[in-house]
């Protein structure tokens, strides 16, 4: 694009802008996702699907450009990453294999007790970008600028194991039933900060436009305020849960991402484009370093067409690849991907000569990945998850020229 929604995906495009002024867009998204766990391992008496579900009626950006001569400067704001929030009303299964196996190897089978949990988790990365774009030559265009990016987050949730029956103790007599056999009470959140260093071209060749930019690593480390961290069990002293604990630091580095565009106008009202990005995870800090458990850095194939159907309307449709390095070692049940591809269709509607309408959704269609492993959630013991997505995504914007 070298609209002004390109100050966030073809700043250095902006320099070919038609007029001079200032240029603005205001989007509001609309997103519902789900994100479960079919959760089985037969030594635990555990087959048990988690169903995590998250919406966000009202996503905000603001974009705005202003143009004169060959100078621009423009600016975003708005949510780039961070998953959104979730919540699981039957909780985890890392947290349930952990009490189940604790109670097994105190000899309380499962039917001796009743388990109750949820869990609730949240991330969101809201940027702030700045920069200017300067019109080299009539073809080529170049653009510098930053990003500025806060992190916040956290999880929130609680598990009780308590006594079914009246359990015998082997020194003589029982816990009576309804005892709090374990219990987890977690209030965590978590903030960071972290810059992105950006950098673009764009050059126009008749009818072809090719776009490029390039996003430096954020170095990111987010740190736990806890307000609750209770693991209790019966017949031991209350502890903590360690990644939860208040005050540790954690990385999550947003990784340095280029993205090479090229667009082109079969006619004055049918243009189509092809997009590639890659996303260096690999060398992005991580919660643990799991980074190194990938396989190589995430790679994403994208194309779009738009058709002008009538002087005030245009038609768009597009879809996007995208191929994570995964393995089994690199997903847990606090942070999942799955490899996917994307539909998505919209319309632009010209309100007048300064305003238009956009209008969008996209669906995204996940491809499930079977984790599969000798010791599951750290139990020792063999069992499988099963991690699955869906994710549906409305939009509508104004573009104001003035």
């Amino acid at each position: 694009t070298t609209s002004v929604d390109a100050a966030l995906s073809n700043p250095a495009g902006l320099a070919f802008l038609p007029k001079d002024g200032f240029y603005t867009s205001l989007s509001i998204q609309s997103a519902f996702q789900t994100r479960n766990i079919d959760a089985s391992c037969e030594a635990l008496g555990l087959d048990k699907y988690y169903e995590g579900k998250a919406s966000a009626p009202v996503i905000p950006s603001v974009f705005a450009a202003y143009k004169k001569g060959d100078w621009t400067i423009s600016g975003f704001f708005g949510i780039t990453g961070g998953g959104g929030k979730a919540s699981f009303d039957d909780g985890l299964s890392m947290f349930d294999a952990m009490v189940i196996g604790g109670l097994l190897q105190q000899g309380i089978p499962g039917k001796a007790y009743t388990l109750n949990s949820y869990m609730d988790g949240k991330q969101y990365i809201y940027s702030v970008q700045l920069g200017l774009t300067y019109k080299i030559t009539d073809w080529l265009s170049a653009f510098a600028g930053g990003r500025m990016n806060y992190f916040t987050g956290g999880y929130k949730g609680a598990l009780n194991a308590s006594a079914a029956v009246d359990l015998p103790l082997p020194t003589g007599g029982a816990i009576p039933v309804g005892t709090e056999l374990i219990g987890i009470d977690l209030d965590c959140s978590q903030t960071g900060w972290g810059f992105t260093p950006v950098i673009g071209l764009d050059a126009k060749f008749g009818k072809l436009t090719i776009g490029a930019k390039y996003e430096f690593k954020a170095n990111l480390n987010i740190e736990n305020n806890t307000k609750i961290n209770s693991l209790r069990m019966i017949g031991a002293p209350e502890s903590e849960l360690e990644d939860y604990k208040h005050g540790v630091n954690t990385p999550n580095d947003i990784p340095a991402m280029l993205s090479v565009a090229a667009a082109y106008e079969f006619l004055p009202v049918l243009r189509a484009s092809v997009e590639y990005h890659f996303y260096d995870d690999k060398n992005a800090g991580m919660a643990g370093g799991k980074q190194k458990f990938l396989t190589k850095g995430t790679n994403e194939y994208l194309a779009g067409i738009e058709w002008d159907v009538i002087k005030r309307l245009t038609l768009s449709g597009g879809v996007q690849f995208t191929d994570y390095g995964l393995s089994d070692d690199y997903q847990s049940d606090t942070s999942f991907s799955c490899d996917s591809y994307s539909l998505g269709v919209g319309a632009k509607l010209q309100l007048s000569e300064r305003a238009d309408l956009n209008v969008g959704y996209m669906w995204t269609n996940y491809e499930d990945y079977t984790k599969t492993g000798q010791n599951y959630q750290g139990t020792n013991l063999p069992g499988t998850n099963v991690y699955s997505r869906t994710n549906k995504v409305f939009g509508l914007s104004i573009d104001y020229r003035f």
